[in-house]
């Protein structure tokens, strides 16, 4: 490829040729472009052997690399990634190459890092996108503990907060005291990534109906037509009254394999930025704060947050024709 000061670039070669061609001789044309005479002789003899495509730069791989490592080791270094997770370092000594030589081979078959593989499998983890918003809507939810009034254990020592839940349990010190669990329903669209999430009671599926339908609105308010919709195998989920909901509205309802998170893996990536930039960002002193902050956090992440999947730009910039765009 060539570099920001090249003499010449694809542009300046068709011009070096159709100079030549003009009649003008090699070596003046070589003068006027600052190139050697032996460099004009070896683009104009290519664009006669190849036509335009000579004008291109080719690749510098060489054509044969015969003291590449042999099929049958890089085999071996492969099994040893996949079946039992070593890196470049204790591979090496085992095949008798260097950690460099091996790392090299990982990353040719790539499987150079950890986050590439299923780790109970050691599989490549094989990454699809949808080709357009609302072809496919990843629905899960995320179960967190409530926060007692006042505060848990973020704001204040353990015994603290253990004596704060039980004055707002109304139980006797020595009863454990169980303060319940909230359940946030997400929804998040396959190619855009725009994200819908609802704080709710409980995980049944009248629930989960409810959650759905609010979701589904959403998205046609921001001119997404569902077309499918993937979840887990959760019982609110295997409902048939839930399957009948979306198969009404014409839509497709399809679950993972069980102990497949990795196939509903959006939303289940969602989850967890979810705990690290909203649940767990800050101490929250009761658990209606908590929720209030969700609003917040689902608008900055669907019209301002960085996603790297998408080039660094928000969820938003992949909606068509999307209301506030730009607020």
């Amino acid at each position: 490829m060539s570099h920001r000061n090249a003499r010449l670039t694809v542009h300046g070669r068709r011009i070096l040729v159709e100079r030549v061609l003009a009649g003008r001789p090699v070596a003046h044309v070589a003068a006027e472009m600052g190139i050697s005479r032996p460099t004009a002789h070896k683009w104009v003899r290519r664009w006669r052997a190849e036509g335009e495509a000579g004008l291109w730069d080719r690749s510098s791989r060489p054509r044969t690399t015969p003291h590449r490592t042999s099929a049958a080791i890089e085999a071996q270094v492969c099994r040893l990634r996949t079946g039992r997770k070593l890196g470049p370092a204790r591979i090496g000594p085992v095949v008798g190459l260097p950690a460099s030589t091996v790392h090299r081979i990982l990353a040719r078959h790539g499987l150079n890092r950890l986050a590439f593989l299923d780790r109970p499998t050691g599989r490549v983890i094989r990454r699809y996108e949808r080709a357009r918003p609302g072809e496919l809507v990843h629905v899960d939810i995320k179960k967190l503990g409530n926060i007692p009034d006042g505060g848990g254990h973020r704001v204040m020592d353990r015994r603290q907060a253990m004596d704060n839940k039980i004055a707002t349990t109304g139980r006797r010190k020595n009863c454990k005291p169980v303060i319940g669990y909230s359940y946030v329903h997400s929804a998040v669209d396959d190619h855009s990534r725009l994200a819908y999430s609802e704080v709710l009671a409980d995980e049944r599926r009248h629930t989960a109906i409810g959650f759905w339908q609010r979701a589904n609105a959403f998205f046609a308010a921001h001119g997404i037509t569902v077309e499918r919709v993937l979840t887990d195998n959760g019982a609110c989920y295997k409902s048939k009254l839930f399957t009948q909901t979306l198969t009404t509205a014409g839509i497709s309802h399809k679950r993972t394999r069980p102990y497949r998170p990795q196939t509903n893996g959006k939303v289940e990536r969602f989850n967890r930025t979810l705990l690290d930039e909203w649940a767990y960002l800050q101490p929250y002193t009761t658990n209606q704060e908590r929720t209030d902050a969700l609003a917040d956090f689902l608008h900055t992440y669907n019209h301002h947050r960085c996603h790297t999947a998408l080039g660094g730009h928000p969820p938003i910039s992949r909606v068509n024709n999307a209301p506030g765009q730009y607020s």
